[in-house]
């Protein structure tokens, strides 16, 4: 019967990719985003004393 959709087995591990990761290209703009977040400075004083 040629009337239903073959996929994939329905007992595989994972239905979606192991890392968030994996869904973003290497040339994604959020990328950017992510490189500026990485590097402040979180722990610095100024910051430190407006959310404590």
């Amino acid at each position: 019967m040629k009337r239903f959709v073959e996929g994939v087995d329905r007992k595989q591990v994972a239905l979606l990719p192991e890392y968030v990761d994996d869904y973003i290209g290497q040339d994604n703009p959020v990328r950017v985003i992510d490189a500026f977040v990485d590097e402040l400075d979180l722990k610095g004083p100024k910051f430190a004393t407006q959310f404590a």
